[in-house]
């Protein structure tokens, strides 16, 4: 992962926005995480801004710009020529006063490397006379290039960038001086680490704005015009073709900005289809002032350029130019280590994923690839999972679902909140003698049961379980559940036949009836036989009674 973006591993919600977003997909999901892969990032810091979850964060640099005033040498700021879109109304001189306030030595602005970089551009156009030339000023793009364009480097100026050119310059002037540069960009953070010497630390405007607001700084909106400052138009998208004051008749000037245009504009490069062009590269739509730190805080592309356009001047700034060798910057080839799979690997990974003909290839875009087949390969990179393909975990979802309920011995019936039939499976439509599902989808449920009990849920909100229920159109005793399900404003009804149970039930009732009617008959029939002996017998009982009873009277009153 590169050192200056990190990822809040506890705030990723696995939605994919930043695959989604990523021009370069460099971007791997494991066990529902998202993890930048290092050698394959270019550090546009779009994952940053996309992340709703705010789950992408830039290192903070704050501390180690601290020790460096500690230190006791003098620290000077480079601050960058956005910074004038960032904090409205606010110029340099303002921000050097704060600045100084923080502790640092002074603070002067990156358009002056600005001035020396456009001077070497037109150079190495003019006594180089190359064919193609493209501005390095903006580390995303110079990464691009060595990651994914080796062989256009022979196409990149050779140039560093008006951070560093400035970074020099002060360390030049000002002996034992440690600088800090402060812009809108991630990039700048790993372009300072990876050219040791330079540059001693790189804040973004957040940062800074974060750190005055700790001492209670506050910016004074004061801006002095200065007539020697046509380099301050740096960030802007075209910014660097305006400062160049020296065009070549046969050379083509233009702009590209955003990483896709830019992808595009090589791959035209590569075909050899562009000769004797300059092209000003920048990884962000509309250059510096759309960078990632001002895209998320402060991204208003109008005012903005209003604001810079308004602060440039007309003239270069006053600043000698370094010698050649000073300006040379060098680009390696950064490989990346993805292997990539056979057409057979491709296809089986394919079949894991659902799609067994090219039809089923949807190349929907929802998993953040632009192609299944760029899916799979990235599945078999380790950077992907199977189950980030939305379709395929719906198909599945509602396959095995369908099997559910096609197979369950109960009855099922799904109604919307206007008690309209919208599913119903096989065991319902057998216990209302129903033809097929499709005669009834679509229509009310009047038609074939008695809809007091879905209303009288639906007004409730409170489910009926278990309720035994004779549905006399059809001769079947059932046992019905009826839910309500808020989110998805369905009813549900769960119906299980319960005819032969009920069927068996009565006959044991009409066994069991029969039998006390056997019983009373013989019963009764008996009684009669005993009334009758009774009869016989009237006389003796009535004497034995009489007996009896003086007897117990006898004992009693003793």
């Amino acid at each position: 992962m590169p050192n200056c973006l990190t990822l809040k591993k506890s705030n990723c919600k696995n939605c994919y926005k930043c695959i989604r977003h990523c021009p370069v997909k460099s971007i791997r999901f494991s066990g529902n995480q998202a993890h930048i892969i290092g050698n394959e990032c270019i550090l546009c810091g779009q994952c940053f801004v996309v992340c709703p979850q705010n789950a992408k964060e830039i290192v903070n640099e704050t501390e180690k710009a601290k020790v460096l005033l500690a230190s006791g040498d003098p620290v000077v700021v480079s601050l960058a020529p956005s910074f004038i879109a960032n904090y409205d109304g606010v110029g340099i001189e303002s921000m050097r006063d704060a600045l100084k306030k923080l502790g640092f030595y002074d603070a002067e602005e990156t358009a002056v490397g600005a001035t020396m970089v456009k001077r070497d551009y037109e150079r190495l156009l003019r006594e180089e006379g190359r064919d193609i030339l493209i501005s390095s000023c903006c580390h995303s793009v110079n990464l691009l290039i060595q990651k994914y364009f080796p062989r256009e480097l022979a196409y990149l100026a050779d140039t560093v960038s008006p951070m560093q050119a400035h970074c020099i310059d002060i360390k030049k002037r000002i002996p034992g001086a440690k600088t800090v540069f402060i812009g809108p960009c991630v990039a700048k953070k790993d372009e300072a680490e990876h050219y040791e010497g330079i540059v001693d630390a790189v804040l973004t405007f957040e940062e800074l704005t974060e750190w005055l607001a700790e001492e209670n700084i506050e910016l004074e909106k004061k801006i002095t015009p200065k007539e020697e400052s046509l380099a301050r138009f740096f960030p802007t998208s075209g910014g660097i073709l305006k400062t160049m004051t020296e065009r070549l008749p046969e050379y083509t000037y233009m702009v590209v900005d955003g990483v896709e245009n830019c992808i595009a504009a090589l791959r035209e490069i590569e075909q050899g289809k562009i000769h004797k062009c300059f092209i000003e590269m920048s990884a962000c739509v509309g250059s510096c002032i759309g960078g990632p730190v001002m895209e998320k805080y402060h991204r208003h592309p109008v005012e903005d350029y209003m604001a810079v356009s308004n602060f440039a001047g007309k003239k270069d700034f006053e600043t000698p130019q370094p010698e050649i060798a000073v300006m040379k910057k060098s680009f390696e080839y950064i490989e990346r280590k993805s292997s990539m799979p056979t057409e057979t690997e491709i296809t089986e990974i394919l079949r894991q994923m659902g799609k067994f003909t090219p039809a089923q290839e949807l190349n929907c875009g929802s998993c953040g690839y632009d192609t299944c087949r760029e899916k799979a390969i990235a599945i078999y990179q380790g950077k992907a999972e199977i189950s980030m393909c939305l379709p395929f975990l719906k198909e599945k979802a509602e396959s095995f679902s369908d099997t559910i309920v096609k197979n369950t011995p109960n009855g099922l019936i799904v109604l919307n909140d206007k008690l309209e039939v919208q599913q119903i499976n096989s065991a319902a439509c057998k216990i209302m003698n129903i033809r097929s599902a499709s005669d009834v989808l679509g229509d009310q449920v009047i038609r074939i049961l008695d809809p007091s009990v879905f209303v009288k849920v639906l007004e409730s909100g409170r489910g009926i379980y278990d309720d035994h229920v004779y549905l006399a159109e059809y001769g079947k005793y059932i046992e019905q559940t009826v839910v309500y399900d808020k989110e998805s404003h369905m009813l549900i009804c769960i119906m299980r036949d319960i005819t032969s149970e009920e069927n068996e039930r009565e006959k044991k009732e009409n066994i069991s009836r029969q039998t006390i009617e056997v019983a009373d008959k013989v019963v009764d029939k008996q009684m009669r036989i005993v009334q009758e002996i009774a009869s016989l017998l009237g006389e003796t009982a009535a004497e034995t009674k009489i007996a009896l009873s003086k007897l117990k009277e006898s004992i009693s009153n003793e």
